[in-house]
């Protein structure tokens, strides 16, 4: 078994704060945003659908194999959950009552971010999730007009085939949208059907990353945060909404050119995505 690193308190001290600092980029807004009671069809989405709380989400983890030697005093670390300090004042994950507490979710956690791995990458999807939620529905998930109106949505629903994989994407689709689906994923079937080109799939390398701490160091979290808000703009981008107001311009996957540079954009973030799929699960071996 490799033996432990021992990290000199400045050393964790600055990766402490340079990871607090780093995630202000997404915190800092949202908090902001909350403060003035605003909504962000976009951004909003890292912090509703996701879980993460930004206090939760400063908090920088050094992950299993390291211990934080003491400064002045211990590492804060010593306080929170799931830490042991040693005889020496050093503080590490207890690895060992971590596994027994959150063993299953560790092991569903590799399960399924394996299979996805193991599968190659479907680009072709071109993000009709997003439209599959808004046919011939009167309400939205969003209080933002729809770029082609009502009748043109439900008319790029109807033109192309529907193939989304992920369970929870195809649970918001609207009644009329379901049977158009060519698959029906479900809960029971997530690790059997989830493949690394769908894009819910990479944001969802944030999920379990955040899902899994404190045993995930949080550079790798916030690697996971980082590619979670691009693939979120892409997603939004070649929704049928109109965001144009917001910055965003659409991606039109109604047109042969948008559907390149949708594809092109998704096959960049799968390799993305795979390199952060790769980690979490070595963070997964090391706790199994």
């Amino acid at each position: 078994m490799t033996a432990d690193v021992l990290l000199p308190a400045a050393e964790w001290a600055a990766r402490a704060a340079a990871h607090e600092a780093r995630v202000e980029r997404w915190t800092a807004p949202h908090r902001e945003r909350r403060r003035r009671g605003e909504t962000h069809p976009v951004l909003d989405f890292l912090f509703t659908y996701y879980s993460e709380t930004p206090g939760r989400l400063r908090r920088w983890h050094p992950g299993p194999g390291v211990r934080l030697a003491p400064g002045p005093g211990p590492a804060p670390h010593a306080g929170w959950r799931w830490y042991a300090t040693g005889d020496d004042g050093a503080v590490r994950l207890d690895v060992d009552t971590f596994r027994a507490e959150r063993g299953d979710t560790v092991r569903f956690v590799r399960d399924l971010l394996a299979a996805t791995a193991s599968r190659p990458a479907h680009t072709g999807c071109l993000g009709l999730h997003e439209w599959a939620m808004v046919y011939r529905a009167d309400e939205r998930r969003h209080a933002v007009p729809l770029r082609l109106g009502r009748a043109g949505t439900d008319a790029v629903v109807e033109s192309h085939p529907i193939r989304c994989s992920h369970v929870d994407a195809f649970r918001f689709f609207t009644p009329d949208a379901v049977g158009l689906n060519r698959l029906q994923p479900t809960r029971a079937t997530q690790v059997a059907m989830e493949q690394p080109g769908c894009l819910h799939a990479t944001m969802d390398l944030y999920k379990w990353a955040y899902k899994l701490s404190p045993a995930v160091p949080g550079e790798l979290v916030t690697d996971c945060l980082a590619l979670a808000a691009e693939v979120r703009e892409l997603d939004m981008r070649a929704s049928p909404y109109d965001l144009r107001d917001r910055g965003y311009a659409p991606v039109r996957i109604e047109t042969p050119e948008g559907k390149a540079e949708y594809v092109a954009a998704q096959r960049g973030f799968a390799a993305r995505g795979a390199v952060l799929r790769s980690r979490l699960l070595e963070v997964c071996d090391r706790l199994a």
